[in-house]
């Protein structure tokens, strides 16, 4: 049986009911909140595996439960959204959320994500002492082991989409990278939705390692084929 549990905060009835359905049909466990107040407090007493979050909330607003759960956890949150715009999502993720899913969205799409989810909690959770490897780019340095990235040697606050997104370009220094390469690597899928994510995550990406992100030092995007790392001096 799947042990992950998930924290589903939707106040919309049938959408709630959509994904638990979806949950229990998967064997995963899961607990339910209808506004901010009650997920806030459903997190801080069952500590849930991912959380699964709509923004548009009657009580508050979804960013606002991002901001107080980062303040003393680093669980997954995937935000589930009818939010579209680049800014909300841009929003959401500086806010600390790990993923965002635009409504509507498929059964099939929503499992990936949860999917690659518990694959990179995994991954953390068993790295061996022995691959220890630290990544040096100019002033760019990425601890594996650790699961920490520096800038002129203090430590950047990345989100893991974005960490992971990093890790990937600076393991592939100097390819370019297609975007559906990149998709898959993070996502397990190529989704539309997945372009569009890729997007916003490479731009907010950009905002915390690049002194200026209109003229990138270490980022290059190839428009559209991908992205690569470049070598920095």
């Amino acid at each position: 049986m799947n042990k992950s549990l998930i924290l589903v905060v939707e106040d919309d009835t049938s959408v709630r009911n959509l994904i638990t359905t979806t949950l229990k049909a998967h064997e995963y466990r899961y607990l339910t909140a209808p506004n901010g107040q009650s997920a806030i407090l459903e997190a801080s007493s069952h500590n849930p595996d991912i959380v699964l979050l709509d923004l548009g909330l009657p009580d508050m607003d979804g960013v606002e439960i991002i901001k107080k759960i980062r303040t003393w956890s680093n669980m997954p949150i995937i935000v589930i959204s009818a939010r579209s715009e680049d800014t909300d999502k841009i929003d959401a993720l500086d806010a600390g959320a790990d993923d965002y899913l635009t409504k509507p969205f498929s059964v099939e799409e929503l499992l990936a994500r949860l999917r690659v989810t518990q694959r990179r909690l995994s991954m953390m959770q068993n790295v061996s002492p022995a691959e220890t490897v630290v990544f040096v780019n100019g002033k760019l340095r990425v601890d594996y082991v650790a699961g920490c990235a520096y800038l002129n040697e203090e430590e950047l606050h990345l989100t893991p989409i974005e960490y992971k997104l990093l890790c990937l370009l600076t393991r592939n220094i100097g390819k370019v990278l297609p975007h559906t390469f990149i998709t898959q690597s993070i996502w397990g899928s190529s989704w539309d939705n997945d372009i569009a994510s890729l997007r916003v995550f490479m731009a907010t990406l950009r905002k915390k390692i690049e002194k200026e992100p209109n003229s990138p030092q270490y980022i290059q995007t190839h428009i559209g084929v991908g992205y690569r790392m470049l070598k920095v001096e």
